[in-house]
């Protein structure tokens, strides 16, 4: 309702400032407060067919549609400099208001044709080689720009273009963790669409163009202290509002989202923490009084991971094995699960293993030797890799790891609920559909409760058992947003929706479509994986 309030309020400053422009161009003032006509008077008045008008509608475009229109609108009034086109992109009703006030500003005709009259003259004394009208152009020339304008004006429509692209249609993303191994490797270089599942528009409306949340991506010193802060501003800010997507969520799908529980982090070396598992882990008490950073939604930490669940589905994991409704899921061909690798002899050859694509350093702890886990025949690995592994002599044995059982550690992170639950053994848990009803209950308010407060905004208390939403007693409640559930291929090295629960449809931010580059294990020093470029990232 904000932006829709922003765009009204702006479409009527708009046509009110215009109108001393249209008397002035001869044209009646009340035009320019006629929808659709006043477009087309706008664009026959900087030199445009009537036509040019329709562009407008087109969403995206009709964004740079709309700056070219305002900056040939100031230019028609001879308001040529730099800081005059630049306030009439920002925010036209400005200029536009300076101009109808301002007596000496005269309407000069249509910028556009005078623009391409001027250069066919210049070719025309070109081709004739007249030099004495080449001088005389050149001398009167209006639209002489100097070089630093040149190039200034070329930097800001590049840094605008790159950060316009980036913010509503594709991006390019870097895969930096090895939770989706396998299908998805560390040093992946991804081509993300925000259209597939509908253009969210920015929530975050002040941000520095090019840069997602952070100047830096760990705590830094000396100079690059002044770097080490979030690259945008909490207010203003919009709410939520997401264009007609072309195509639904679909399950096994890989998502691009921002992580639902990084809210409020803390930012350490190596890695970004949310303050729920920091402080579950203990973390506060070994390192207490770091300051905690809160983010909106769209600034949140970027996250990939396969939809395994949508809305309305019922989702349970039995010995690693993925349920949905009650039937077996099917598997992505390189999911993984740690196996311990002995043998009777000698270790197993890591070369040979490497070379099945498996990842050497996947196991590792930020404190641990590089490839230490592997040295010590631990490997996350697939079907496929095992069997090649198991191949390479008769005494070699392939176990599979179990999945730790730590209390509190999966979703909802209260051993009250989830009992024995680990990641590999877990639910059944239901999630969330938009119009669905719930009782709440003692048995199920810690898988909704961060739905309720933080995901959808509401004030819950629990008061002698009962529960009160913004103030008022209720028994139930009803979910504004969809939620998906999200998990990586590599399901025992994945910290996903099995670890910090559902994803709102908010969070979404789009579909990965293919990798254009990639690293092995994320470092150009290994070399580069040649076979994976170009690959689809879509597939199971």
């Amino acid at each position: 309702m904000t932006i829709l309030i922003f765009l009204i309020v702006l479409y009527i400053l708009l046509g009110l400032s215009m109108m001393k422009l249209f008397e002035k161009a001869g044209i009646p003032g009340w035009k320019a407060l006629v929808p659709g006509l006043a477009a087309m008077e706008w664009c026959k008045m900087v030199g445009r067919k009537p036509w040019f008008a329709l562009w407008l509608l087109f969403p995206v475009v009709n964004l740079f549609i709309y700056a070219g229109l305002c900056i040939d609108m100031v230019r028609s009034f001879g308001k040529h400099s730099f800081g005059q086109a630049f306030l009439a992109v920002v925010y036209a009703p400005i200029p536009f208001f300076m101009i109808g006030r301002d007596e000496k500003a005269q309407y000069q005709g249509p910028i556009l044709e005078k623009e391409r009259e001027y250069h066919r003259l210049f070719h025309e004394a070109q081709e004739k080689k007249d030099q004495v009208a080449l001088r005389r152009l050149k001398a009167d020339n209006p639209f002489h720009k100097s070089q630093l304008r040149e190039w200034t004006e070329a930097i800001v429509f590049a840094v605008f273009a790159a950060a316009f692209i980036r913010m509503f249609l594709i991006e390019a993303y870097v895969i930096p963790t090895s939770s989706m191994e396998g299908t998805l490797k560390i040093g992946d270089f991804l081509f993300v669409s925000k259209a597939h599942y509908g253009i969210r528009t920015p929530m975050t409306v002040i941000q520095f163009p090019l840069i997602h949340n952070r100047f830096t991506s760990a705590p830094a010193k000396g100079l690059m202290k002044l770097m080490d802060r979030e690259s945008y501003l909490k207010e203003p800010s919009l709410p939520y509002y997401r264009l007609p997507a072309l195509e639904s969520v679909d399950r096994f799908d890989p998502v691009v989202f921002n992580f639902p529980a990084g809210d409020s982090v803390i930012i350490m070396p190596g890695r970004t923490w949310d303050i729920y598992q920091w402080r579950r882990n203990g973390m506060d008490k070994r390192f207490p009084n770091l300051p905690i950073v809160t983010r909106p939604v769209d600034k949140k930490d970027h996250y990939i991971k396969r939809c395994v669940a949508i809305s309305g589905d019922s989702l349970q994991v039995k010995g690693g094995q993925l349920y949905i409704n009650g039937s077996p899921a099917p598997n992505p061909e390189h999911m993984q699960f740690t196996y311990h690798i002995t043998t009777n002899g000698t270790p197993p050859n890591l070369k040979k293993i490497e070379d099945l694509g498996v990842n050497l350093y996947d196991l590792d702890s930020p404190n641990d030797a590089p490839g230490s886990a592997a040295r010590n025949g631990y490997f996350n690995l697939d079907a496929k890799q095992v069997e090649a592994i198991k191949q390479f002599g008769p005494d070699i044995k392939a176990e599979r790891v179990p999945a730790p059982s730590s209390p509190g550690y999966v979703f909802p992170n209260d051993t009250k609920f989830t009992g024995g639950w680990t990641t590999d053994d877990y639910g059944p848990i239901w999630i969330p559909k938009k119009g669905a009803t719930t009782p709440l209950n003692a048995q199920n308010i810690a898988f909704y409760e961060r739905i309720i407060r933080v995901y959808e905004g509401n004030k819950l208390e629990i008061k002698d058992g009962k529960y009160f939403i913004n103030g008022e007693e209720t028994t139930s409640y009803t979910f504004k947003l969809n939620y998906y559930w999200m998990m990586g291929d590599n399901r025992n090295n994945s910290e996903d929706s099995r670890i910090w629960g559902y994803v709102p449809e908010d969070h979404i931010v789009g579909k990965p479509l293919f990798i254009w580059f990639s690293t092995k294990n994320g470092n150009m020093r290994n070399g580069i994986n040649w076979d994976r470029i170009f690959m689809s990232a879509s597939r199971m």
